[in-house]
């Protein structure tokens, strides 16, 4: 157990999430069950990964081929790595249409952002259809400035869809973005009505329950330790073994751990991410006028983007910092003390009626990001039944539907238009090789750090800061530039700290 100071004294705390917590001790003792891979097994595709990405694909795999034979192998619970600790920003790519554009093409790039406007929808009609209860509330996503300095940082994004004859984005008013996102400090914004609020966890057993309903055999508490042979591959686990015609990886910020995906750690880094949750005070949030069920974000490089829950707490995350060299992490990429007390400063900051509110919940988790924020999915180099997913950039709730689709075609070997669009061309992008990849970041973070201090201070920050900040990706630190989920910088400090 660990423990996160509070205005009232310390708390016991878990590493689990908020969310997990709530799903866990309410599910049926048949779906508590949990089947460890043991022996030696046989199946058609075996997908590693329980997360969103591998649930996703093993649905939409049985959707297309009923009797396909499908196992997954997941190292935890399904939902115990990002699926489950994320914001629960199910959101869609219409803010990243420009580099969808410049990657894909005008006419894919259009298609996929129509698509993920789509996989919204659908998760909000999937939940219905199949009873998975997880807060799904279509109420859309405000994009605002808690600085000056941040102001109209949205513009040219606003523009790239109306461009295009989509006017997704509607401007948001001084007093709107205050009222609607419940803090004194936004300046203005505009607000995207295609997102959607959800409880990560919930859905992920959600979905995890539907995949065993449909035949899929999934093994829990088994990590994945090589992947061997060619046809037939082995999966292999400390407790055994599948061997399968295909295999899927979607194991995001831990693919590197294959010797077959070493290649991919220049193609994203591995940052960790941080999120802290409120008791339930649904009277503060009726005071503050935060009513809704909108999502919210600022306009900085280390966002701060933040939700209410059902029961009226603020789940609140943090964007930026520490970062893994070579894609390796350990301990303090699941929870870290010091980085989530920093979090629910800047909460109380942006919320100073909750500054007496005790934080119960605190939580971390290694997000996988890529150069421009776009995730990336092919077959490996040498083994065309070895396909794979990755880099949903912390904003993978909602485009991880889309991901389980292109997968579902590579591991079918279709060619259709999932598997023609250039995102299913594997990694593009690619960062400096380490140690000028870590060494250069930890620099560009600090400046960023110092920079937003000096800003959210009322005043400009120094061109020399400016000038190095500017070396960062555009999604290097932000969440696309939204959210998802989080990461907190160990030692920046939001203007008057409470």
């Amino acid at each position: 157990m660990l423990t996160l100071k509070s205005p009232t004294g310390p708390r016991e705390l878990t590493h689990r999430s908020l969310w997990l917590q709530e799903a866990l001790p309410d599910e049926t003792p048949e779906a508590r069950e949990r089947e460890r891979l043991t022996g030696q097994q046989r199946a058609d595709i075996c997908i590693l990964g329980g997360g969103y990405t591998g649930l996703w694909t093993a649905l939409f795999l049985k959707e297309r081929e009923p009797s396909l034979d499908i196992a997954i192998v997941e190292a935890d619970i399904c939902g115990g790595g990002a699926s489950g600790r994320n914001g629960g920003f199910a959101l869609s790519w219409w803010s990243k249409l420009s580099t969808l554009v410049k990657q894909c093409g005008e006419d894919d790039g259009m298609w996929l952002a129509e698509q993920s406007e789509e996989a919204v929808k659908f998760l909000g009609t999937f939940s219905e259809e199949y009873g998975i209860e997880c807060d799904f509330r279509h109420e859309g996503w405000l994009w605002v400035a808690s600085s000056e300095a941040q102001l109209d940082t949205w513009v040219s994004t606003a523009e790239a869809s109306s461009s295009r004859g989509r006017d997704v984005f509607q401007p948001l008013s001084t007093e709107e973005s205050q009222r609607r996102g419940g803090s004194p400090r936004y300046l203005g914004g505009i607000f995207d009505p295609t997102a959607a609020r959800v409880q990560p966890a919930l859905l992920a057993r959600g979905l995890r329950r539907v995949a065993r309903e449909r035949g899929v055999r999934i093994y829990e508490d088994s990590p994945v330790t090589s992947v061997d042979g060619t046809v037939p591959l082995i999966v292999r686990t400390p407790g055994g073994s599948v061997s399968a015609d295909t295999v899927v990886s979607a194991l995001n910020a831990w693919t590197p751990g294959l010797r077959q995906f070493e290649r991919f750690r220049r193609a994203f880094v591995t940052i960790a991410s941080d999120i802290v949750a409120t008791e339930p005070r649904p009277d503060l949030l009726l005071a503050n006028g935060w009513t809704g069920a909108e999502l919210v974000s600022d306009s900085r490089m280390m966002v701060h983007y933040h939700r209410t829950t059902a029961d009226g707490r603020i789940a609140f995350g943090k964007g930026g910092g520490a970062m893994s060299a070579a894609g390796y992490f350990g301990d303090a990429f699941h929870y870290d003390r010091g980085r989530s007390e920093l979090t629910a400063r800047h909460l109380r900051w942006l919320y100073p009626d909750f500054a007496d509110v005790d934080i119960t919940h605190a939580w971390s988790g290694p997000v996988d990001r890529t150069p421009n924020g776009l995730p990336f999915f092919g077959r490996a180099k040498e083994r065309e039944n070895l396909v794979y997913g990755l880099g949903f950039s912390g904003n993978g709730v909602a485009p991880c539907v889309n991901g389980g689709r292109i997968l579902a075609s590579l591991a079918l070997r279709e060619d259709d238009r999932w598997t023609q669009t250039a995102l299913a061309r594997g990694p593009r992008n690619f960062f400096p090789p380490e140690p000028v990849r870590f060494l250069g970041g930890s620099v560009v973070r600090r400046a960023i750090r110092e920079k937003e201090r000096i800003e959210d201070a009322g005043s400009e920050a120094p061109a020399i800061l400016k000038y190095l900040a500017g070396f960062a990706p555009e999604t290097y630190f932000k969440l696309g530039p939204k959210a998802g989920t989080q990461q907190a910088l160990p030692g920046s400090e939001p203007a008057e700290p409470k």
